[in-house]
């Protein structure tokens, strides 16, 4: 462990990112679709939470933002930012970035949650996927968008980078606060290097048709 850091606060400290940042791209999706004030929050709200929603159905833990009604709330003052600032703030490609932040920081944080509900290391690596990909799924299916995990664009995989390297290095005794920096640190290189250089898997092409 490093000096000074408890382990519940790197942790819940990467909660807090993968939730803002996310409530943020569902903001900034409403807001490039011209939709009104409730819309963009309703878009940060499901954003925000929903990955780490299905989560906690999954796992059997209380849904985490019933329990806590300021996560409402801050989701909801985002939008609303978002929502009254120039449009110019939010140009380029900021939408992709911000969920790239939210994708790594919230797949640690689902695989880091799954264990402390005592459920074993694979499904808790598929816990974090789901907790960082599955936000932006929602939102990109109520913008009427193609979602992101049906195109051959590394996304799930920086997700799953993250959650692993973060298993790894706790078998490896590295301590959460290391484990947990690391593996979101990795997970968000590397959708942002798919973001910067258009990366993308091969997709599948099936057999070739016999002549």
């Amino acid at each position: 462990m490093l000096p000074g850091i408890d382990n519940a606060l790197i942790v819940r400290l990467l909660d807090l990112v993968g939730i803002g940042v996310f409530a943020l791209s569902g903001a900034l999706m409403a807001v490039r679709l011209r939709q009104t004030l409730i819309t963009a929050c309703f878009f940060a709200l499901v954003t925000g939470v929903g990955g780490g929603s299905v989560r906690d159905l999954l796992i059997g833990a209380p849904v985490f933002w019933v329990q806590d009604g300021a996560i409402a709330a801050v989701c909801i003052a985002i939008a609303f930012v978002v929502w009254i600032t120039h449009e110019r703030w939010w140009e380029g490609q900021l939408l992709e970035w911000a969920d790239a932040v939210g994708l790594a920081a919230y797949a640690v944080f689902g695989t880091a949650k799954a264990l402390a509900w005592g459920v074993p290391p694979v499904p808790a690596l598929l816990m974090g996927v789901i907790t960082g990909c599955v936000g932006g799924t929602i939102r990109d299916i109520l913008a009427g968008v193609p979602s992101i995990i049906v195109r051959p664009e590394i996304y799930v995989t920086a997700a799953a980078l993250a959650s692993g390297l973060f298993l790894v290095l706790l078998w490896l005794g590295a301590g959460t606060p290391v484990a947990a920096v690391v593996g979101a640190s990795a997970g968000f290189l590397l959708r942002g290097a798919a973001i910067r250089w258009s990366l993308a898997l091969p997709a599948y092409r099936g057999p070739r048709e016999s002549r």
